[in-house]
C-alpha cells in the first residue's frame, strides 16, 4: 500500500465513491482493440483501463484461480482503492470480471487476502454453501488527513457465489487499531497443527501474527522482525507458508515481506527469511538479507491459497513506488509479473527461494524464431529476429562472462550482462528509450549477485514483452523484472561470449502469442 500526498483530493473522491458505483466496462467491448495501445504487455494481467497495483485475495477454488487487486476505476493514478477482478482457469488467460468491493464508512479497501472456508468456522453459509471469506485492511482517509494514527483497521466480506458477488460483514471491523500508524496487508492461512486461522499482518518496521477460529474473531499471538532483515522503508505485504526443501522431506516455513523503499535497486523490493513456525511464532537463523527478485519491477506479490497439490504459485506487481504514478501509458497503468512457482534449494548451511514461470507460460512459446544456435568462447554473434519484442530466450551455458543484447533500429536497447570479476548480473535498461519521465527509473544498471551459482551449466531464460523483460538464472535461483518502454519493437539480437572455455548453448528463441 502507497501513502497518498494529496489527501484533501483524495477523501473527496472516497466520498464520491460512496455515493455512486464507478463505471463498469461494457463486457461486449473487444478486448483485442484495447489491447494494442503503446506499450500494452501481450501475455501480462493488465486491467483493461485506468490504475492497478497490489495483487490481493489470490485463492483457487473450484477450478477458478481468483485474482483481486488495488484498483481506481476513475483514473491512471492511484486514488480510492477497491478489489479488482479477474479470473482463470490456467493462471495465463484471464477472464475480466466486475469490481469485487467498494470502499464504505470505514474506508478504502486497502491489500488483503481471501480463503476458502471449507468448514465454514465463519457460519457465513447457511445452505450448504462453501464461504470464500475476504480478509482486507480499511484506510479511512478522514482519519489519516485529521493526523491520527489509528486510520487503518482490518475488515472481512464474504462470498457464497465464488465470488462474483460479496457481502461486508456487519461487525467490521474485526481487528482495530490502537495508534499503529502502518497497521495492513493481511494474508490468511489455515494452519492444520493448530485447527486455527492464522494472520500475517505488517506494522510499519515488523510483522504481526494473529490467531483466530472463526475469522471473526483475532487475538494477537507474536511479532518478528524487529532486528531482522532489511530495514530502508515501511514494511508491507507479508506472506507466510509452508514449503518442501528441494529433493527431501524437509518442510521449511518462508515468511515473504515487501518493502518500500530499501530494496536492492532502489525504491521497492520483496525479501524473505526461512525458518520455522509453530502455530504462535516465527523464527529464523537466518542472518543475511535475500531477495525474491532483484529488478526493481517485482513488488507486492503474494501466494496463492487452496491450490491443487499445494503449489506454491505466486504474483508481483510489475512497478515501483519510485515512478509508479509516471511510467508513459495512457489508458491504463501497471502489470503483474508472470505467474511463477516457488520452491526452496537447500546450498550449505543456507536456504534460498527460488521463483520461475508457471509450466502454462510456456504453452504460449510457439514458433521458434531461432533455434539450436551456439556461441563459442571469445564469440560474438548479431541476428534480426522478427518478433522478438514479444518473445522467450533460452539458453546454457557454463560461462559467466556474457552480454546478450536486444535492440531496435533507433539504437534503443537493453543489456543482460554477467560478470565474473564484479560477481554479478547486470540489467541495463538505461538506453531503453524512455526512462526521463522520473529521475530514478534509468539512473542506473541493476546489480544481483551470482555468487550462489555454482560450477555447473546453468539455464537462462529471458522473457520480453512490449513494456517489461523478466530474466530467470539456474531455475528462479536468480531473477530480475524491469519495465521498458522502446518506441518500437526489439529485432536485433546479440550475443557476446567473452569466456574462452565455456560455450553458450543451446539458444532458442520463440514467439510468445498473446492472451488476449
Amino acid at each position: 500500500m502507497k501513502r497518498s500526498v494529496l489527501l484533501i483530493l483524495l477523501c473527496a473522491l472516497v466520498w464520491a465513491c460512496k455515493e455512486k458505483a464507478p463505471k463498469q466496462l461494457d463486457e461486449a467491448t473487444n478486448v483485442a482493440d484495447n489491447y494494442e495501445e503503446p506499450y500494452r504487455p501481450q501475455y501480462h494481467f493488465t486491467p483493461q483501463e485506468k490504475w492497478m497495483n497490489d495483487p490481493n485475495g489470490l485463492v483457487y477454488n473450484d477450478g477458478i484461480y481468483h485474482l483481486f487487486y488495488q484498483y481506481y476505476p476513475d483514473d491512471i493514478v492511484w486514488g480510492p482503492m477497491h478489489w479488482g477482478h479477474a479470473v482463470s482457469t490456467d493462471m495465463v488467460h484471464w477472464e475480466h470480471k466486475p469490481i469485487a468491493l467498494f470502499p464504505d464508512e470505514h474506508g478504502l479497501i486497502f491489500s488483503g487476502s481471501a480463503v476458502v472456508d471449507k468448514n465454514n468456522t465463519s457460519g457465513f453459509a447457511k445452505n450448504g454453501e462453501t464461504p470464500l471469506v475476504a480478509v482486507f485492511t480499511y484506510h479511512l482517509m478522514e482519519g489519516e488527513k485529521a493526523g491520527r494514527n489509528d486510520f487503518q483497521t482490518q475488515g472481512i466480506a464474504f462470498s457464497l457465489d465464488n465470488g462474483d458477488t460479496w457481502t461486508k460483514y456487519e461487525g467490521n471491523p474485526v481487528i482495530g487499531n490502537s495508534g499503529i500508524k502502518d497497521f495492513r496487508d493481511p494474508k490468511v492461512f489455515w494452519h492444520e497443527a493448530t485447527d486455527q486461522w492464522i494472520m500475517a499482518l505488517v506494522a510499519g518496521d515488523h510483522a504481526k501474527f494473529y490467531s483466530s477460529p472463526d475469522l471473526k474473531a483475532w487475538v494477537h499471538i507474536s511479532d518478528f522482525g524487529k532486528n531482522h532483515g532489511a530495514h530502508g522503508g515501511v514494511w508491507e505485504c507479508p506472506d507466510l507458508f509452508p514449503i518442501k526443501v528441494e529433493g527431501s522431506d524437509e518442510v521449511k516455513w518462508v515468511l515473504i515481506i515487501s518493502i518500500n523503499p530499501g530494496a536492492p535497486n532502489g525504491g521497492s523490493g520483496t525479501q524473505y527469511f526461512v525458518g520455522e513456525f509453530d502455530g504462535n511464532k516465527f523464527t529464523t537463523d537466518q542472518e543475511e538479507t535475500k531477495w525474491l527478485d532483484y529488478g526493481t519491477d517485482n513488488y507486492a506479490g503474494v501466494t496463492y491459497n487452496n491450490t491443487p497439490n499445494n503449489e506454491r504459485i505466486f504474483i508481483g506487481w510489475m512497478s515501483n513506488w519510485d515512478y509508479a504514478r509516471d511510467t508513459p501509458t495512457k489508458k491504463w497503468r501497471s502489470a503483474m509479473t508472470l505467474p511463477r512457482t516457488l520452491s526452496l534449494r537447500k546450498n550449505g548451511d543456507g536456504y534460498w527461494l527460488s521463483n520461475k514461470p508457471l509450466p502454462q507460460v510456456n504453452k504460449l512459446a510457439t514458433s521458434d524464431l531461432v533455434s539450436s544456435l551456439e556461441i563459442t568462447g571469445g564469440e560474438t554473434k548479431n541476428m534480426d529476429v522478427d518478433g522478438l519484442g514479444q518473445s522467450k530466450i533460452v539458453f546454457k551455458t557454463r560461462s559467466k562472462d556474457f552480454r546478450v543484447s536486444v535492440k531496435n533500429s533507433l539504437g534503443e536497447k537493453v543489456d543482460l550482462v554477467m560478470d565474473s570479476k564484479s560477481q554479478s548480473l547486470i540489467l541495463d535498461r538505461m538506453k531503453s528509450r524512455k526512462v526521463d519521465f522520473q529521475a530514478e527509473f534509468g539512473n542506473k544498471k541493476h546489480h544481483a549477485p551470482i555468487d550462489q551459482l555454482g560450477e555447473e551449466a546453468f539455464e537462462v531464460v529471458i522473457y520480453l514483452d512490449w513494456s517489461s523483460i523478466e530474466v530467470f538464472v539456474d531455475g528462479g535461483l536468480l531473477a530480475m523484472t524491469d519495465q521498458i518502454f522502446p518506441t518500437e519493437p526489439f529485432q536485433k539480437l546479440i550475443f557476446e561470449n567473452s569466456d574462452e572455455e565455456h560455450k553458450l548453448q543451446d539458444v532458442v528463441v520463440k514467439q510468445m502469442q498473446s492472451i488476449w
